[in-house]
């Protein structure tokens, strides 16, 4: 992912069910990149963040994929 793509509007599709066996799947919109990344990494738990999904510009990220976006030097938010 480049800069100029965490200011591009994303969807995160992940599930926050305990149970593995629950196929409910949520989906949220966000305005910007960086702010789905932000949600996904401090937000869900680890096992979520392993089976969520973000779409970026017809671009799609799956879960390890997604914690190196919030790592790069690139991410313009603030890091918890």
């Amino acid at each position: 992912m480049d800069a100029k793509q965490y200011t591009t509007e994303a969807a995160l599709y992940f599930s926050k069910a305990a149970n593995s066996h629950s196929k409910s799947l949520n989906f949220r919109r966000f305005e910007h990149a960086s702010e789905a990344i932000r949600f996904a990494v401090e937000e869900l738990t680890p096992k979520a963040l392993a089976g969520c999904s973000l779409e970026v510009d017809e671009e799609h990220f799956f879960g390890r994929e997604i914690r190196p976006l919030y790592d790069s030097e690139d991410y313009p938010l603030r890091r918890r």
